[in-house]
């Protein structure tokens, strides 16, 4: 179920709380109250970026795929870490917090794709709307939708980075032993540092 845009501001209002907890080397603080889709379970991530007068750069992105922690846990989990526990990025700093914009994006449970000609993979896969997890038994990887919007890729390539994305190569999506998952996700950013949250939407509806 889409959440609604108040229940997106408080989304990215938590994510927001816990990033600068964490940075402050506090405890992010407790709410109460929350509305009850907080208590459901729901796969999420935080994605952090710079804001730079030549547009954004990714800061720090860690989630959860699956449903395994209620949604307001989740959230505070996944900024505390995205701030400074992607180990593509050194920890975010607190003279830096006035330049990041928060972004939450709520996941659906992925849906397992097979079709019985691994060719038509891209046919399966929309753009704009999905995002994807590629796996196989010891590694996996997963791109947003709005990763393929944001650097206007097409589904062939979508699925090539993706397997990238697990250290795998690019057509591995070929491979009947790689699964290949599409989720979808309600997304909520902040349109400048600490300001104004509005929900993103990666197509026309």
């Amino acid at each position: 179920m889409e959440l609604s845009l108040e229940e997106g501001r408080t989304a990215v209002s938590l994510a927001r709380e816990a990033l600068e907890a964490r940075v402050a080397g506090k405890a992010s603080p407790s709410r109460a109250g929350l509305a009850p889709v907080f208590s459901e379970k729901r796969g999420v991530f935080v994605t952090l970026n710079l804001a730079r007068a030549a547009g954004e750069r990714l800061r720090g992105c860690i989630g959860f795929p699956y449903p395994v922690k209620q949604l307001a846990e989740g959230i505070g989990e996944a900024a505390a870490m995205a701030a400074t526990e992607d180990p593509r990025f050194e920890p975010v700093s607190e003279g830096e917090l006035r330049s990041i914009v928060v972004e939450v994006s709520v996941l659906t449970i992925p849906r397992r794709l097979n079709p019985s000609d691994r060719r038509g993979l891209p046919s399966k896969v929309e753009i704009g709307r999905d995002g994807l997890i590629v796996s196989n038994r010891f590694t996996s990887g997963l791109l947003l939708p709005q990763v393929a919007t944001d650097f206007r890729m097409d589904a062939t390539e979508f699925l090539s980075q993706a397997c990238m994305k697990a250290g795998l190569t690019p057509d591995s999506w070929l491979d009947k032993e790689v699964e290949v998952d599409t989720f979808q996700a309600d997304i909520f950013a902040e349109v400048e540092p600490s300001g104004e949250v509005r929900r993103v939407r990666l197509r026309e509806s």
